[in-house]
């Protein structure tokens, strides 16, 4: 039994979950090393790693408090922090050390080789040791700079007689330096500043890579929960209401909804009717009539009133705090391409600190003395440096990132890439992904004279009609009428006076089916109907990804007469009603069937569907929780981006495994050079970087593949 568990009786425990950033994590031995560590503490039911994330998830029993779980972690390496206790600010600070450290370690670098070039074309004398000492004043503050995200790291492992990537790195670094400054104040001919401060700015500069784009996908669960309301105004005992805050809120209490307000409870309407702007929950932008006996949902906003609603759940029980419990939950998955990608690195330290033991060993019996055998040790530690299998993947992303914003697509999670490149079925949800997600009307039955009092009257309403119809009419360019006293009423429409008479944008239903609205001009009366159109090229970025052998679905949560519509249009399998529980089943049952499901949605019901899928997609237009939960984003009315990320995707890891080929070969040839004696620190140092610049080289071709 693990030295830090505690006995437990054998009832069955209450079991709780507790979340931790663990900013240490570097590799797949990272997370084996922390699911198996904590797993087997007493106690301790599962506990699973989110790399991109760097969290950790336990389900525990309750009377294992976080203080035994943080221990343990530190225990096994680690040192970690409660998530409540980790803001996104502390994410930031982070990202900055290291950048901050990667700029001084370039300074450091620039200037160390600048003085290198006189030695290495032959000055000696006074002029090679001042040159060595003025190296050595500028490479010791650098190291002991910008090495410590390394050497903390290292040392965190060391204290509980562990090891990670970052101690063969560490003891590198420092011998080098150490051997260096040994050479200065013995005027030695040769000092490796140069070599040291070179590996630890190539380090540095991948993992602020791998950080820039992990920071991307970094959105706490709190701004989903933000979008419930801050307060309500509760009905008192004496018919008086008070505003209280939300996390005072308890079920049983009435609250009055006026229009305009969040709501910041679930619960049912007692009386009142009106409706709601339920796009951030349902993703669908018609307005939702609601009457005495309707549930309403924390998080939705009354776009009329007041209700007079009774509430059924707070906090977090909300029906918008269980979405956001889905996509963390459904985040902690993600971990699996961490584990394929970097199986090799559980075995890289140990091997690293075998050859460099053994090189040093095997030189000392062989007569070249300590000096010599210790150059050759930190040749070998340096030379197999992971630089350029560091940067195969990181550098790749980014560049492949930067052409898919040229095409309207943001890459948020360069991980994302990888999982694109194997996606083999795309779910769509209907409102807003294929379809343009704004009802658009059609004006073509109106004259000029309509046209411009239709505009005026729809520019004075934030109703989601009136703003596709003002949309519309501008497009065309109409001039609005001139009119006098515009006055909006509520649950009925648009009034105004024009030329004497009364003009009028009367609303027909809410939330039926077929949306439409009448202008009332001179006695006569023009309906209006509006629709969500597709988008103009929907059908194209199905047919394109059919080519690329990608089988497209529609899943959506609305009416099974809308979905099938679309679903003929575009001949598509399609599925209607689906909720958000509905939907994480079905990417399930996918992948159980062994397929790589990629989603595509925009409403906050789809945020668990997105962090759950291999991979998502999210439009511009999308609630911000679920650009937040997706890997990327597109932008414009076009769906053609879809298609082009998976394309550029394809591309992206066909480059990434010829990054990994030449590194893996870089090392076969480098090695036993190394090894033989036949490489300084220098010449480690310098190979090193020249494999990362052809690995960068040849990661800069994905800047064509979008085009």
């Amino acid at each position: 039994m693990n030295a830090l568990a505690t006995p437990l009786p054998d009832e069955a425990p209450a079991l709780v979950d507790s979340r931790f950033t663990v900013p240490g994590m570097r590799c797949a031995g990272c997370i084996a090393k922390i699911e198996r560590g904590l797993g087997d503490i007493d106690g301790v039911d599962a506990a699973r790693v989110n790399f991109s994330a760097k969290r950790v998830a336990v389900r525990h029993d309750a009377r294992v408090d976080d203080e035994a779980l943080i221990s343990a972690l530190e225990h096994l390496g680690f040192e970690a922090q409660p998530v409540a206790a980790n803001p996104l600010a502390e994410d930031d600070r982070e990202a900055k050390r290291l950048f901050r450290a990667l700029a001084v370690a370039g300074f450091g670098m620039m200037n160390i080789m600048l003085l290198s070039v006189s030695v290495w074309s032959g000055a000696g004398g006074v002029t090679r040791e001042l040159f060595h000492l003025l190296s050595a004043l500028i490479a010791l503050p650098v190291v002991a700079y910008s090495g410590r995200p390394f050497f903390a790291s290292a040392a965190m492992a060391l204290r509980y007689r562990r090891t990670n990537m970052d101690v063969p790195i560490s003891i590198g670094v420092l011998l080098a330096t150490g051997m260096s400054f040994y050479e200065v104040l013995t005027g030695g001919e040769h000092a490796y500043f140069d070599g040291a401060v070179m590996l630890l700015f190539f380090l540095l500069a991948g993992r602020s890579l791998d950080t820039m784009m992990r920071n991307r996908t970094r959105a706490g669960i709190g701004a989903l929960l933000s979008r419930m309301g801050k307060s309500a105004a509760i009905v008192q005992e004496d018919g008086s209401t008070q505003r209280i805050a939300a996390e005072n809120l308890f079920p049983g209490m009435t609250m009055i909804v006026a229009a305009g307000d969040a709501l910041a409870a679930d619960g049912t309407v007692v009386s009142g009717k009106g409706a709601l702007d339920n796009a951030m929950l349902t993703g669908e932008s018609t307005p939702e009539a609601v009457a005495p006996g309707d549930t309403v949902h924390a998080g939705a906003i009354a776009l009329e009133g007041p209700l007079t609603v009774e509430i059924t759940a707070t906090q977090g029980d909300t029906a918008l705090a269980e979405i956001a419990r889905l996509m963390d939950e459904a985040g902690q998955s993600r971990s699996r391409y961490v584990r394929i990608a970097d199986r090799a690195s559980r075995l890289y330290a140990p091997a690293v600190h075998t050859l460099a033991v053994l090189a040093f060993v095997g030189w000392m019996i062989a007569g070249a003395g300590w000096h010599q055998s210790l150059v050759i040790a930190i040749a070998v530690l340096i030379i197999t440096c992971p630089c350029a299998m560091g940067l195969a993947v990181p550098a790749a992303q980014v560049v492949a990132s930067g052409a898919l914003i040229k095409k309207g697509l943001l890459v948020k999670d360069g991980t994302a890439l990888e999982r694109l490149a194997e996606v083999d079925i795309a779910l769509f949800d209907k409102t807003g992904t294929l379809t343009l997600g704004e009802p658009r009307p059609d004006i073509s039955h109106l004259d000029e004279r309509a046209k411009s009092v239709a505009l005026a009257l729809a520019q004075a309403s934030s109703h989601p009609l009136s703003r596709g119809l003002t949309a519309s009419l501008r497009a065309e360019d109409v001039k609005p009428a001139t009119l006098a006293d515009i006055s909006e009423i509520k649950g009925e429409g648009i009034v105004a006076t024009w030329d004497n008479s009364s003009v009028a944008l009367r609303r027909n239903e809410i939330g039926g089916p077929g949306m439409s609205t009448t202008l009332h001009v001179g006695g006569l009366a023009y309906p209006i109907l509006f629709s969500d159109a597709l988008r103009p090229d929907a059908k194209e970025a199905i047919d394109t990804l059919a080519r690329m052998e990608v089988r497209s679905q529609v899943i959506s949560g609305d009416r099974p007469g809308a979905v099938a519509k679309v679903v003929e249009e575009l001949n598509l399998e399609g599925f209607a009603g689906v909720g958000p529980e509905e939907k994480l089943e079905r990417l399930e049952g996918l992948r159980a069937e062994g397929h790589f499901p990629l989603m595509v949605g925009d409403g906050l019901n789809d945020g668990p569907a997105l962090a759950a899928a291999h991979a998502s997609i999210a439009p511009g237009t999308a609630s911000d929780i679920s650009q937040q939960a997706a890997d990327a984003v597109f932008i414009g009315e076009r769906l053609a981006p879809v298609a082009t990320a998976v394309s550029v995707a394809r591309d992206t890891m066909r480059i990434v495994r010829q990054n990994f080929t030449f590194a893996i070969g870089y090392n076969v040839l480098a090695v036993p050079l190394a090894l033989a004696g036949m490489v300084t620190p220098l010449i480690a140092a310098i190979a090193m970087s020249l494999s990362s610049l052809v690995v960068v080289a040849n990661s800069l071709r994905l800047a064509r593949a979008a085009k």
